[in-house]
C-alpha cells in the first residue's frame, strides 16, 4: 500500500513553483491570501499538521507549541532566522525545527552595501529632488555626500552575511573591522583583511560606518542601546539588515534628530512592520520594507531548502538544516 503523505500547513503564500512542488510531494494546505495567520489559525495548524511551515511573521512561542498535537513533528521554517520560534520548547515536545541558512547571504549583503551607499551618497534625497522637479542643474556644492573608500566599517556579527559584507566593502576600498561572539580563525581574518575588536564599545567609537549583521537573541537585544549609540562619532552612520531589536530605535531616532549620528539605513525595525514614524521625517535616514532577502532567486532557494528538510525528515533522516538551542 502507498505510504500516507505528510500533512503540511504553510502559513504564508510562497512562490508558485514552490507551492506546486509542495503539493506534488505532500498533503499540503496552502494559504489563500498573503496575510499572516491569526493566532486561532496557527493553533488549528499545530493541532492538525505533521509539519508546519512558518515565516518570520508567525509567533511560534511556547504557548502555541503547548497546544500542538502529538502529530506535529517538524517546524520547517521558511527563512534563516528562528527568533520567532521557541526552539527549546519545541525540542522538549519532540518537535524538530529546521531553517533555510545560506541562501540569502549574498542578497542581504548586497542590500547592506546598497544602504551604506544610499545614506552616505544621499541617493533618496537626490531621487526626491528629481521626482519633485526641483533640480536646477549641476552645481559644484550641490548634493554633496561622502566617499566610502577609505572609511572604517565596523561589522557587528561576522557570520556568513557579515563576511559577505566584508568582501563587498573591501572591493569599495573600505577598511574592515568586526566584533563577534567568537573571534574568527586567523586565515579567515587575513582573507578579509579584517581587524577584530574584543570590545564592542571600543570598535563603535572608532568606526565611520556600523553594519548590524548579528542574529536576534536575548543577548543581542538592544545591543546598540542609547549608551553605545552615544559612543559613535557624529559623522558616522549605521545600517541594519539583520533584526530591528538589536538597535534601540527610539534612542537612535533621538540621536539622529539631534545631529549626534550622521544617518541610518534600516531594512528592519524593532516593532516589526511599524517603523518609528519620526524616522520617516528625516532626510538622512533610508527606510526599506525588509527587502534584504527579497530576490526571486533567494525566495526560490529558500523554498527548495524547506522541501529538502521536509522530504529528508519524511524519509526517516535528520533534516540537513535542523536547528538546536546550542546553535542560538
Amino acid at each position: 500500500m502507498p505510504r500516507e503523505r505528510l500533512s503540511v500547513v504553510v502559513t504564508r503564500r510562497l512562490p508558485g513553483a514552490v507551492e506546486t512542488r509542495l503539493s506534488e510531494l505532500f498533503d499540503v494546505r496552502l494559504r489563500e491570501d498573503d496575510t499572516p495567520m491569526t493566532r486561532a489559525e496557527l493553533v488549528e495548524a499545530v493541532k492538525t499538521a505533521d509539519v508546519l511551515v512558518p515565516t518570520l511573521t508567525d509567533n511560534i512561542d511556547a504557548g502555541l507549541i503547548a497546544q500542538a498535537s502529538d502529530k506535529l513533528k517538524l517546524i520547517a521554517n521558511y527563512g534563516a532566522g528562528v527568533d520567532h520560534i521557541d526552539v527549546a520548547t519545541a525540542r522538549q515536545r519532540g518537535v524538530l525545527v529546521s531553517n533555510t541558512p545560506g541562501v540569502v547571504t549574498d542578497d542581504t549583503a548586497d542590500m547592506t552595501i546598497a544602504l551604506i551607499l544610499a545614506v552616505t551618497r544621499r541617493i533618496p534625497e537626490g531621487l526626491a529632488l528629481m521626482q519633485k522637479g526641483d533640480w536646477g542643474g549641476w552645481a559644484p556644492t550641490a548634493m554633496l555626500g561622502g566617499r566610502i573608500g577609505g572609511r572604517r566599517l565596523g561589522i557587528l556579527g561576522m557570520g556568513r552575511i557579515g563576511q559577505a559584507v566584508a568582501r563587498r566593502a573591501a572591493a569599495f576600498g573600505m577598511q574592515v573591522h568586526y566584533h563577534n561572539r567568537r573571534r574568527l580563525r586567523p586565515e579567515i581574518e587575513e582573507a578579509h583583511e579584517a581587524t577584530y575588536w574584543d570590545s564592542l564599545d571600543q570598535m563603535v567609537a572608532r568606526m565611520d560606518v556600523i553594519s548590524i549583521n548579528c542574529p536576534s537573541t536575548p543577548s543581542t537585544f538592544h545591543l546598540m542601546n542609547a549608551r553605545r549609540l552615544k559612543l559613535m562619532k557624529p559623522s558616522a552612520v549605521i545600517v541594519n539588515t539583520s533584526r530591528g531589536e538589536v538597535i534601540d530605535e527610539n534612542a537612535l531616532t533621538r540621536m539622529i534628530r539631534a545631529g549626534e549620528i550622521a544617518g541610518a539605513g534600516l531594512d528592519v525595525y524593532e516593532q516589526g512592520a511599524k517603523a518609528n514614524p519620526r524616522l520617516r521625517e528625516l532626510p538622512n535616514v533610508v527606510l526599506l520594507p525588509h527587502m534584504g532577502s527579497a530576490t526571486v532567486e533567494g525566495r526560490m532557494e529558500m523554498g527548495e531548502k524547506v522541501i529538502i528538510n521536509i522530504k529528508t525528515f519524511e524519509d526517516g533522516h535528520r533534516p540537513p538544516d535542523q536547528v538546536v538551542p546550542a546553535m542560538l
